[in-house]
């Protein structure tokens, strides 16, 4: 094992300066004199620089020469360029405008301004200064609400910003009396934006964790002939609005709303928010309703046709990320149909369900029958074609390599994708989709490729709990005793587990370098969540470690996404048995089956991720020797009263939660039971807290009880505390110090 710090360091920033690939937006088709055609791809990636401690954007741009049903030729077009200050950018339907929101330091000390901009082929024809115009505070460049939409017509964009804020004062505020006033005007106040009086220091609930900063969102309109920004009046007053964009005719705007009342309730990665799709008429201010209401909505894209509107669909409250439905509303016609329903189980060979954050912002193929989308298979992501007609699906990459695929964007059925697995960092995959009924003989290119990363080898395997430790609502497959998976499609394919409950899956990386002699030590990771999933795709920290000599176990527990609605549906109520109990059946099952140092076995986790760590610490003190965690839940009871999503202490607890909820002494009891808190007193190996100052999901004073338990108790413990960060501790300066700090704990405590 890698034990030299400059070594360490030295691999840490080899590995972290794989750029990662973040957005890409195809040309306009121009002909050749020889018939041919060809299109430009702009493409966009983010990198980080240790140096500067900052993650960098940067664009590069390629050239597709394609007949229309296979790509001829392609390859980049100069080099790469960074990309300063842009928030946000969108091309124009014709691609021949473009529209970006930068931010502009300010010469002054006040903070920085925000310019909306519009350049065509070769200049800037539109530079305005929105922090001037004053009709709004911050535009919101989030993928939550944000977006930045041209009308069809090219003559106006919408966007989200936070509404403006009357100006506030104290009621001892001194005034220079103005020039020239007279008596009479001196005594009332002036204007319309007379500041108010006790208003300064009012509470503003805002959208939770990392979205602190947005409280009331509006939707706003520039006129780019005449640069004047309207802010749009008709959203009722109990939405919040976002995910705008024009109505098919230009005449209105379609949103999602978020119900926010009573109070607000976390949004980042929380798809069971109360929410609908509405349309809001701008010559009349009429608002109407385009969906149910009482479901969870996101994500509409309309076809290219104009004629319909396909978004994702939840139900309200309940796990924060579940198997979605995809709906489709007909804008003439105003039927609702639904395209897919959730997906009890997954079957190889069959569609697994859609379990994503968000549809590509482009999905639609040119026929607006079809459209592309990357969902969770197993461990694996995938990209599938959906026939909105039929509800008929094909996926885009059963025969491509394994590993995690996402969608880009697809424009004129030119489709671009990403592609990873744990030992080859993003590359950029361009195909041409196939006619109806020929989808899966789609055939990717490479248009930039990443050398894979040597060293690594990397497995899927399935597991089957025990008997006794199946879920007794799911022991049985759906379609029956005698159900059978179907068959693995190619020999590398895991086999699914027989039929029976619930299985679930591990990825195992490890070193594929260096002499056999030595056992590797085993650093086990199970996600957050808790419904999340680990895909075979790049990921720094498994990577970095793999590299430096450890296997590393990565669970998808039952609860996780990719593997049916049912398992999801399985773990609230069970938390902290079931889940753990599938981490320590996977651990002890690879300490069995592989060459490893049973000796050596470490635990590293984030959030639910962390929760389970310290749970197995307290439920299995023989197995590990050392704990690594990062901002980990460690008291479901104290959590609930601090965190932006109270509802998923008393969900994943399996208890019911209304916005009036108290819970009473039984549920108190029932929540600190299923906590890691529950267990202090068997924990004996040292422990590692990494806690983010700015987490507003699991509060650091989570962290800080452990790490005053375990001191109380006389357990090795080091807290490192990062302020600026909040729940992903993803700031460049954090993720690298919590990588070298966890490492060389490691280390230490597994005596490397």
């Amino acid at each position: 094992v890698l034990s030299n710090v400059e070594e360490i360091a030295e691999l840490y920033r080899e590995l972290s300066q794989h750029p990662g690939l973040s957005a890409a937006c195809l040309g306009p088709d121009v002909t050749t004199q020889y018939g041919g055609k060809y299109c430009s791809l702009y493409t966009e990636w983010s990198q980080r620089d240790l140096a500067r401690a900052e993650n960098v954007k940067f664009c590069r741009q390629y050239l597709i020469f394609h007949d229309g049903a296979s790509v001829v030729y392609s390859g980049p077009a100069g080099t790469c360029s960074e990309i300063k200050d842009e928030l946000l950018s969108r091309e124009s339907p014709s691609g021949v405008l473009k529209a970006v929101l930068r931010k502009v330091p300010s010469k002054e000390k006040e903070k920085e301004k925000q310019f909306l901009e519009v350049w065509d082929q070769n200049r800037k024809v539109k530079s305005i200064d929105l922090t001037a115009l004053d009709k709004h505070g911050s535009v919101y460049d989030d993928d939550q609400f944000g977006c930045l939409a041209w009308s069809h017509s090219e003559t106006h964009l919408l966007y989200v910003a936070e509404k403006k804020r009357p100006k506030a004062e104290s009621f001892f505020q001194s005034k220079a009396p103005e020039l020239g006033a007279s008596d009479e005007d001196a005594g009332r106040p002036g204007k319309d934006d007379a500041p108010l009086k006790g208003e300064q220091f009012v509470y503003r609930e805002d959208w939770g964790e990392a979205l602190s900063t947005r409280s009331v969102p509006v939707l706003c309109a520039l006129d780019v002939e005449g640069s004047s920004v309207s802010v749009l009046e008709g959203v009722p007053e109990h939405l919040s609005p976002g995910q705008a964009f024009w109505s098919p005719d230009d005449t209105g705007v379609v949103f999602v709303g978020w119900w926010h009342e009573p109070f607000r309730l976390g949004l980042r990665h929380c798809t069971n928010r109360r929410s609908a799709l509405f349309y809001v008429d701008l010559t009349g201010g009429r608002c109407e309703l385009l969906s149910e209401d009482t479901r969870a909505v996101w994500s509409p894209r309309l076809s290219p046709d104009r004629c319909r509107i396909v978004y994702l669909e939840n139900d309200a409250l309940g796990p924060h990320q579940q198997c979605s439905r995809l709906r489709m509303y007909d804008w003439y016609t105003k039927h609702t149909s639904t395209v897919l329903e959730a997906v009890p189980r997954q079957a190889w060979g069959a569609f697994p369900g859609i379990y994503c954050g968000a549809l590509p912002g482009l999905c639609w193929a040119a026929d607006s029958r079809r459209l592309v989308l990357d969902t969770a298979q197993r461990s694996q992501q995938d990209v599938f074609v959906v026939d909105t007609v039929t509800g008929a699906t094909t996926s885009l990459t059963a025969d491509a390599p394994q590993g995690s695929w996402s969608v880009l964007t697809i424009d004129r059925d030119i489709l671009v994708a990403r592609f990873s697995t744990p030992s080859c960092p993003p590359t950029l995959k361009v195909a041409i989709l196939p006619g109806s009924g020929w989808e899966a003989q789609a055939q990717w290119v490479c248009l930039q490729d990443a050398p894979p990363v040597p060293g690594i080898s990397w497995g899927i395997r399935t597991l089957q709990p025990p008997p006794e430790q199946e879920h007794p609502q799911y022991s049985e497959c759906p379609g029956g005793p005698g159900w059978a998976p179907p068959p693995p499609s190619s020999p590398d394919t895991p086999h699914p587990a027989s039929a029976g409950g619930l299985d679930f899956d591990a990825i195992l990386l490890r070193p594929s370098e260096g002499s056999t002699a030595q056992k590797h030590p085993l650093v086990v990771m199970p996600h957050g969540g808790p419904h999340s999933v680990f895909t075979a795709g790049w990921m720094l920290y498994p990577a970095a470690l793999c590299r430096m000599g450890f296997a590393v176990l990565l669970v998808n527990y039952r609860g996780s996404l990719g593997f049916g609605q049912d398992s999801v549906a399985s773990l609230p109520g069970n938390v902290g048995t079931q889940d753990v109990r599938d981490v320590q059946l996977c651990v002890e099952r690879v300490l069995q089956e592989e060459s490893l140092d049973t000796g050596r076995v470490a635990l590293v986790g984030g959030s639910h991720g962390g929760f389970l760590a310290c749970h197995l610490l307290g439920q299995f003190p023989d197995t590990y020797q050392a704990c690594v965690v990062r901002n980990p839940v460690v008291n479901i009871a104290s959590m609930v009263a601090a965190t932006d999503i109270p509802d998923w202490c008393l969900t994943e607890t399996g208890l019911p939660y209304a916005p009036d909820t108290l819970p009473d002494p039984a549920q108190w009891t029932e929540m600190l039971c299923k906590s890691p808190m529950h267990y202090i007193d068997q924990v004996r190996v040292p422990v590692l807290l990494m806690l983010g100052e700015d987490d507003r999901r699991v509060p650091p004073k989570q962290g800080l009880e452990y790490y005053r338990a375990l001191k109380a108790r006389g357990v090795p413990t080091r807290l490192l505390w990062y302020p600026g960060n909040n729940h992903a501790l993803a700031g460049v300066e954090a993720e690298a110090d919590g990588f070298m700090n966890m490492a060389l704990w490691l280390l230490k405590h597994l005596r490397c």
